[in-house]
């Protein structure tokens, strides 16, 4: 995942981020990229609210990465 500096995070718009009321600031999840949005679900999971989890579910919705959708393990071509 790429680092968010300081300044990067305070350049980003609200609508980047889960929580836009918060942002900037702590708890307010930035979902700019992929690995942003994984890494919101992933504390979101283990900190948020309810409420800002399905903010965090809705954004990454919106973004095409939805929440507990699990992609399948592809196929082993090994011996059995």
């Amino acid at each position: 995942m790429a680092r968010l500096t300081a300044a990067q995070r305070k350049a980003l718009p609200k609508s980047a981020f889960a929580v836009p009321s918060k942002a900037p600031g702590p708890g307010s999840y930035p979902m700019n990229d992929a690995a942003h949005v994984n890494a919101a679900k992933s504390m979101g999971a283990k900190f948020a609210s309810p409420a800002v989890k399905a903010k965090i579910a809705a954004k990454a919705k919106k973004k095409g990465m939805p929440v507990g959708g699990k992609k399948k393990a592809p196929k082993s071509k090994g011996k059995k």
